[in-house]
């Protein structure tokens, strides 16, 4: 994942190379492989490289293909042969061995604005048009890749790494208080298009942005798909479609030959680890696949990944590494770079992520993870088909299920009645320590009845005819964030983490899949996972973590699990620190997460500073 920023200064001065030059270098540590700058009058881009795949050996970047169009990007292009089959049939040739970036750049030059319309991937770049004197910038369709940008003092300032931009000199540590709020109240900012800095926005994921002498415009490109189920004669071809869709998305994210794989030892990275060793063997070239599996010994009884992870990566030759967690306390090493994020973050086990990083990192610039596949085959309940489904279909699809597992789906009737009715009683606890003022100023009490009024309200519409629950899943804004948290920018790893499961070609074929059988515990996963998955694990039931490690934490180690709560004096603006429990010990475990939020405000406080 490389690095990107840009500067564009709108009243025309030029640009201070050495600002420039010393933003670039800041992201050194997320691109290793190269730095550039170039520089136009009054606009100026940065890049640091990190070389992902076969084609990038050859790129530079920022890079133009006619010294008039350049751009700055940190972009993975997917299915290549199409788009190059689409450039070719516009006059261009010579395509296929180019990298990324100037695939990017020829269909600017076709399309224009449009480009976007033919791209798929994860990307996140921005593009100066000279002759139009016109600032295009994109970010992908699930937003796998961040893109910040300020507007301050003239000048419009752009990156994906959010602390680079808090070190322009105009750019001001001014905090976004509806942001803090939101943080505070639901763990995440409920506005895609700003950030915890009240002078930065966010570019929200399926989001161009232009500039072309005015205030910067923002467009969505792309939303989540609605199509009708699709029906085949076949069950068989369930699985064939399934599973080519599924190989063309992990081979669009091997294209290397040095591949670690997050590995739970779960359906969904069973599938990833399987299917890349699969694919690169077909190839028949040397390659390097190594799996890293984080494993409770001791700290969460019945946790058996070490055992089901050990058992696939046997089974499909792979070495792997364990990283057992049982020791790490919470909020360990909070004071450390990429520990310590650029924005609030709740969960205080964070370094374990930015370990099974490093760790990784230390074999490969790519790792593969299974994330996305819950969503993708999220169930549909069965009462929730009746009306939808013609009756004579719905029966026919029961009748595949029943032949499928020797038993008929869930009805769902009862989990239908406690979303319809009981949705307000397992509303969390409203904060009881948020400051009066702060509280009373931004109206936090009306604000948290309105949003579970509109969650409780959208739990009754319907919005997808099929796969409903999917598509709220895929549509839900935590995806993104989940994104962030695992970038360079924020891990200070030079490792793009790559999801399979959030490939758009995959996610429209789930969201048309027939919900029965087909996505009635994954069926159409087990039946695709390649035969070198060892039939235990093929077959084995839906098993989550058999306890929250944060909570066991606090329950194993008592008063000793946290630090005394000591507030900064600025926590004190949003947060009566007096209110805030010393001990979680004896508190109900969806308290704990509401009662950690302060304790994670107040340690980004005394660390978020933008040289971290």
């Amino acid at each position: 994942m490389s690095g990107i920023v840009g500067i564009v200064n709108l009243d025309g001065a030029l640009i201070d190379r050495p600002l420039l030059e010393r933003l670039t270098d800041f992201m050194a540590f997320r691109g290793p492989d190269g730095q550039g700058v170039w520089l136009d009058r009054n606009v100026g881009f940065g890049h640091t490289m990190l070389r992902t795949t076969f084609e990038s050996a050859s790129e530079h970047q920022p890079c133009s293909l006619d010294g008039q169009v350049w751009i700055t990007a940190d972009a993975r292009v997917d299915g290549r042969p199409e788009l190059i089959r689409k450039l070719e049939a516009e006059g261009r040739h010579g395509l296929t061995a180019v990298p990324d970036v100037e695939l990017i750049l020829h269909a600017y030059h076709v399309w224009g604005e449009d480009c976007v319309e033919h791209l798929i991937g994860d990307f996140a770049f921005a593009i100066w048009d000279g002759p139009r004197r016109r600032l295009f910038c994109a970010r992908d369709h699930l937003g796998v890749k961040p893109f910040y940008y300020a507007q301050v003092a003239n000048c419009l300032v752009f990156s994906n790494t959010l602390n680079c931009i808090r070190r322009h000199p105009a750019v001001s540590d001014e905090l976004n208080d509806v942001a803090i709020a939101d943080f505070l109240l639901w763990d995440y900012n409920q506005d895609e298009r700003t950030t915890t800095f009240a002078d930065i926005g966010r570019l929200p994921p399926a989001h161009v942005m232009t500039w072309s002498g005015e205030a910067p415009r923002l467009k969505c490109y792309w939303t989540l798909p609605v199509d009708r189920p699709i029906r085949y004669k076949r069950s068989a071809d369930y699985v064939e479609h399934f599973r080519e869709i599924y190989r063309a998305a992990v081979d669009d994210r091997l294209r290397t030959n040095r591949v670690a794989v997050s590995l739970s030892g779960g359906l969904d990275s069973s599938m990833v680890a399987a299917t890349a060793v699969e694919l690169l063997a077909q190839k028949s070239e040397a390659f390097d696949v190594r799996a890293h599996t984080a494993v409770y010994d001791r700290l969460i009884p019945g946790d058996r990944e070490r055992y089901y992870a050990g058992l696939v990566a046997e089974g499909i030759g792979i070495p792997i590494d364990y990283l057992v967690l049982d020791d790490y306390r919470l909020f360990e090493r909070w004071d450390e770079p990429g520990v310590g994020q650029s924005e609030p973050n709740t969960d205080p086990l964070r370094v374990i992520f930015v370990e099974l990083a490093r760790a990784a990192a230390a074999h490969s610039r790519v790792m593969l993870d299974g994330d996305g596949g819950d969503p993708a085959l999220l169930p549909t309940l069965l009462v929730d088909l009746l009306g939808v489904v013609p009756l004579g279909q719905l029966i026919a699809d029961v009748l595949r299920h029943l032949v499928l597992w020797r038993r008929l789906p869930p009805l769902g009737a009862r989990s239908r009645l406690v979303r319809r009715v009981g949705t307000q009683l397992r509303r969390p606890l409203y904060p009881p320590w948020l400051a009066p003022d702060f509280a009373a100023r931004l109206g936090l009490a009306e604000r948290w009845e309105k949003y579970h009024e509109k969650e409780e309200e959208q739990e009754r519409r319907r919005v997808h005819p099929t796969r409903d629950r999917a598509y709220r899943q895929f549509g839900s804004p935590l995806w993104a964030r989940m994104f962030e948290y695992q970038d360079p920018a924020e891990t200070r790893v030079p490792i793009e983490v790559r999801h399979p499961f959030f490939d758009i070609r995959l996610v429209r074929f789930g969201l048309a899949l027939p919900p029965v059988p087909w996505c009635v515990r994954k069926t159409v996963l087990r039946l695709a996972l390649p035969r070198a998955v060892p039939e235990s694990v093929r077959w084995r039931p839906k098993t989550p973590l058999a306890g929250d490690p944060r909570i066991a934490r606090i329950r194993e180690s008592g008063a000793a699990a946290l630090e005394p709560f000591v507030p900064v004096p600025a926590l004190a603006r949003y947060v009566a620190g007096g209110a805030v429990p010393q001990s979680l010990v004896d508190s109900d475990p969806d308290d704990i997460w509401t009662n950690l939020r302060p304790r994670s405000f107040n340690y980004w406080l005394r660390y978020a500073q933008p040289d971290t």
